[in-house]
């Protein structure tokens, strides 16, 4: 019986990372250098999840397919994370004020200084 790895379980290699999401390891390197995920690491050994390369694929697609540049990436990336906090039961409003804090620490992060 095979055991399932758990999705944020981090196995894969850059390596096998690259080939699996069709992305150059530079280009890997360089979307955590962006800060846009964080692979697990034993000594400079970098290790995804199953959750890593889900995070890479939809990064590929905002590049590839819809001609975002990082600060959109960022920005996007931004406010789906906040979007998938939301609780079922915010209202409209609540939803609303998430965005607007998810977009306005995005440019102010973009705006300190070293971001």
């Amino acid at each position: 019986m095979s055991e399932r790895i758990p999705e944020g379980e981090p196995v894969y290699t850059i390596a096998v990372a690259s080939r699996l999401t069709g992305m150059h390891p530079q280009t890997l390197r360089k979307y955590e250098r962006a800060g846009f995920l964080r692979p697990a690491r034993d000594g400079h050994q970098r290790f995804y999840s199953a959750s890593d390369l889900d995070r890479l694929r939809r990064i590929r697609y905002l590049v590839e397919d819809r001609g975002l540049n990082m600060a959109g990436v960022e920005m996007t990336l931004s406010m789906t994370d906040r979007l998938d906090t939301i609780d079922g039961e915010m209202t409209a409003a609540e939803v609303r004020d998430t965005v607007t804090d998810a977009l306005r620490q995005t440019t102010a992060a973009r705006n300190s200084p070293g971001g």
